[in-house]
């Protein structure tokens, strides 16, 4: 009887194995040909408009798998929704999902390009410096606070509902709005984008953006048709190595669907020069999961209830959404001095380590992350944030997009 148990593991891990061999390959081209076309189409339409396409293709992966687990939990039976949640339901992993990915973004995403950056740096004797964002990456950082806001609410009455999907993918329509009200980057700047890039915006006539757009879009299939394979190979060795069904949704799976934005970025992140395209990379993604990601729980879990349904949210799923909550307000006021130190991505890394490692410390984490956030706040008696002012003035036309934020 073991050696049967060996071998059909050995069977299962080596089948994911072969799996992975050829979809681990395909995700990192496609994470490069949207990253391409990303920079080059920055030239055409604005920074941010044009990571909002990328972070839209990017995140498929994630909104697959999002629509997938809430699917599921639209037909848990009536009894996963009252009292404590049964061993089987799978109503819980929704929140987790998500909860999980905008944490790993903001956690070990947004250091890891600090720390990409400053290795780059580190010839030139400036390996802590810290990264500067431009003026237009205002827009990001601000677009972060609505849906935090109203997160609060969701929070607050302990469900997730059709009009809050509504209310959250408004958010996200006024924010690519905006972005389209900015002009392109100067061609000034495009020997600063990488060879493939310039070798796409430089095609003569129509072709130019028939070549940016075929390099999104071959990009995006390209995701979306290796991203459910690559996701099964790798929960396969996961559950073969004991890893739990709530740590894979949590952890697991948001790292693997997140993994082309993390190429593009790290690719962006190493030239330093490109670093803070980057982190905004990171950010107009973090926009999407508190917005798109987010509505898509609700209204997938509708369709399979066969009508207007709210996920009711038990206690557990609500310390999650807090938790993700105040982190991303103490990332949300980082950047709103349009920078980030050394020591700010030091903090985020291991505040997110601690509650990986140590899953029961999540309340006292999330206190942490809350007097952080008002230490922040109450150093503004002093010093002002800049991001609001930036993108105020940036709005009302006093201000050009172009330079870097003091």
């Amino acid at each position: 009887m073991k050696v049967k148990v060996v071998l059909a593991t050995a069977a299962t891990v080596s089948s994911a194995a072969w799996s992975a061999a050829w979809t681990f390959p395909s995700m990192l081209l496609s994470a490069f040909l949207v990253a391409w076309a990303a920079e080059a189409a920055q030239f055409l339409i604005a920074q941010g408009l044009a990571l909002a396409i990328l972070a839209w293709i990017q995140t498929l992966p994630e909104l697959a798998v999002e629509a997938v687990i809430a699917w599921q939990a639209g037909h848990d039976p009536v009894s996963c929704f009252v009292a404590a949640t049964p061993a089987g339901c799978k109503s819980h992993l929704a929140i987790a999902n998500f909860t999980g990915a905008v944490r790993l973004l903001i956690g070990v995403g947004w250091p890891l390009i600090y720390f990409v950056a400053a290795l780059g740096r580190r010839k030139h004797g400036r390996a802590f410096q810290p990264i500067h964002l431009h003026d237009e990456h205002s827009v990001e950082v601000i677009a972060t606070v609505p849906p935090l806001v109203y997160f609060l609410w969701i929070w607050h009455k302990a469900s997730i509902s059709i009009v809050d999907a509504v209310v959250l993918v408004a958010m996200y329509v006024v924010y690519l709005a905006i972005l389209w009200r900015f002009p392109p980057k100067s061609e000034e700047s495009l020997d600063q984008a990488s060879a493939v890039s310039r070798w796409a915006y430089s095609r003569p006539g129509v072709w130019q953006p028939v070549t940016i757009g075929a390099l999104f879009v071959l990009g995006g299939a390209l995701i979306y048709f290796t991203a459910h394979p690559f996701l099964n190979s790798m929960l396969a060795v996961a559950a073969t190595f004991g890893v739990s069904e709530f740590v894979f949704v949590q952890w697991v799976a948001p790292f693997l669907s997140e993994f082309p934005e993390k190429v593009s970025a790290f690719h962006w992140a190493k030239r330093v020069r490109t670093a803070p395209m980057a982190l905004m990379n990171m950010v107009s993604s973090n926009v999407n999961q508190w917005t798109v990601l987010a509505a898509t729980i609700p209204i997938v879990f509708s369709f399979a209830r066969g009508g207007l349904h709210a996920l009711p949210l038990d206690q557990t799923q609500r310390m999650e959404i807090l938790l993700t909550i105040v982190q991303s307000a103490v990332a949300a006021l980082l950047l709103s001095r349009m920078r980030l130190h050394w020591w700010d991505a030091t903090g985020l890394f291991v505040l997110w380590l601690v509650q990986f490692l140590v899953a029961e410390w999540r309340e006292e984490v999330a206190l942490v992350y809350a007097l952080w956030a008002l230490a922040m706040l109450g150093s503004w008696i002093w010093k002002r944030p800049t991001a609001p002012r930036i993108f105020w003035e940036l709005i009302r036309g006093r201000r050009r997009v172009e330079g870097i934020a003091s």
